[in-house]
């Protein structure tokens, strides 16, 4: 009983300090100190994760990353470096704070999960993983090159500025950007697998290939930044002892890919600042593309919360119900609810988006508490599931309130689907028929 007092207490002291930190900024940026109303919530989220890191030795601790890109993506944002940014409305700062607090109750627990997950050496789980690198690349294979022939292109040798937006085939895209969990799922190979040998590394090399070929020819950076982010949370998660020589090699490849994509995409430099219209013209577009990418997501959320003219109590989360059952074909009007958005070409808005379009203020809460639930169960769940899957999973929720400032993920319909090819590797991983077989008493 007073352990959990005692986390109550210490949640309750949080929340008044994060309270404070939120007050002073709106604060400070209604009175036009934007540099400060950033420094504010930068240096909390900072102090969090720091704070955070020090109390798990967890690097992809799942509150310290939340804080990063929520409170932290706020306070980039507070900056207004662009034409395109308003003062926010007093009820976008409630709903910003209730969410990061809601997430914060919903992930109390009373001591922190160990540090690493421990993985053992297991040859038939690892030949199962391999199984399923395989699989997952072979089937996005067979789907890139149907949606090839459907769509008679392939975005990388396009033209056209948004052909990726066109290169879909209802349905078999799921399928297509599947690989991008083939690296994360090298990663665990390596940890489980007891010997390696040569065919592991040709076979895993050309899957990997697979998984990296598709998102460039795609012209997708985010895959491509989500695949190899995945797999690095992963491999943070699984080893004691990080080689840092790797991570900061895979920094210094994907710069220039990323590049190498948006030059890919007919996006040049005059095109995209022409959309960011950042204050300062001279601003270099380094600085400006990340920067709005973070940015005007908070005001299309804000956009939201000025314009809406209705709530759509539920419908607007359902989505990847509507998605994946086909039914947003027989009933068009469940997806026809307009978008609030600054400018029609920045269509990414944050993890909070739907909710509050659905149920205002309180969605935005009740999704956060039972986001920070999930978060707590399955930090504890990977520790003592045996399965390395497990850490798909937790992979997979890392990254998504890593980037809690881009996307609705869990009314995003592929979030879905990854976790429901998650769950089958799971159940394919762990399955071992004889203890089965001694558990029905050895009948078949």
């Amino acid at each position: 009983m007073k352990d959990n007092e005692k986390v109550f207490r210490n949640f309750i002291v949080e929340a008044v300090v994060c309270a404070v930190f939120y007050l002073c900024s709106f604060l400070a940026s209604r009175g036009g100190a934007h540099m400060l109303s950033s420094l504010l919530l930068v240096l909390y989220a900072l102090g969090v994760y720091i704070c955070r890191f020090r109390t798990t030795g967890n690097l992809v601790d799942m509150k310290g990353l939340f804080a990063l890109a929520w409170v932290g993506g706020q306070g980039i944002a507070c900056l207004q470096l662009s034409n395109l940014q308003t003062d926010w409305s007093v009820w976008t700062w409630a709903a910003f704070f209730l969410a990061y607090i809601g997430f914060c109750l919903g992930y109390l627990r009373k001591k922190p999960a160990p540090e690493r997950v421990e993985l053992e050496k297991d040859d038939r789980k690892a030949g199962r993983l391999l199984v399923c690198a395989c699989g997952l690349a072979a089937v996005s294979w067979v789907c890139f090159l149907t949606e090839f022939l459907a769509v008679g292109f392939i975005p990388l040798f396009s033209d056209e500025p948004h052909a990726y937006s066109y290169f879909h085939v209802s349905g078999v895209h799921y399928f297509t950007i599947s690989c991008i969990l083939v690296p994360a799922i090298t990663v665990l190979y390596w940890k489980v697998r007891e010997e390696r040998s040569r065919r592991d590394y040709v076979l895993l090399g050309m899957v990997n290939i697979t998984a990296v070929a598709v998102p460039v020819l795609c012209v997708s950076r985010f895959q491509l930044l989500f695949a190899v982010g995945f797999a690095v949370v992963v491999y943070i998660l699984t080893n004691r002892n990080l080689n840092w020589k790797v991570l900061v090699l895979l920094l210094v490849i994907m710069v220039p890919v990323y590049v190498g994509l948006t030059v890919a995409r007919n996006h040049d430099v005059e095109y995209l600042n022409g959309i960011f219209d950042m204050k300062d013209k001279g601003t270099p577009i380094f600085v400006t593309q990340p920067y709005i990418y973070v940015a005007n997501n908070f005001e299309n959320f804000n956009c939201l919360v000025e314009q809406i003219a209705e709530h759509t109590y539920g419908v607007r989360m359902l989505f990847p119900v509507f998605a994946l059952t086909g039914l947003k074909f027989v009933f068009p009007q469940l997806t026809a609810s307009p978008i609030y958005i600054t400018k029609p070409e920045l269509t990414t808005l944050t993890m909070f988006y739907d909710a509050y379009y659905d149920f205002g203020i309180v969605g935005v809460l009740l999704l956060a508490l039972a986001v920070g639930f999930a978060a707590r169960k399955l930090t504890v769940w990977i520790h003592e599931s045996g399965n390395p899957v497990a850490c798909l999973f937790y992979g997979q929720i890392a990254i998504y309130l890593g980037l809690a400032f881009f996307t609705t993920w869990f009314s995003n319909p592929t979030t879905w689907f990854w976790l429901a090819l998650t769950t089958l590797m799971y159940l394919f991983v762990g399955y071992r028929k004889k203890e089965r077989r001694m558990a029905d008493g050895g009948k078949d």
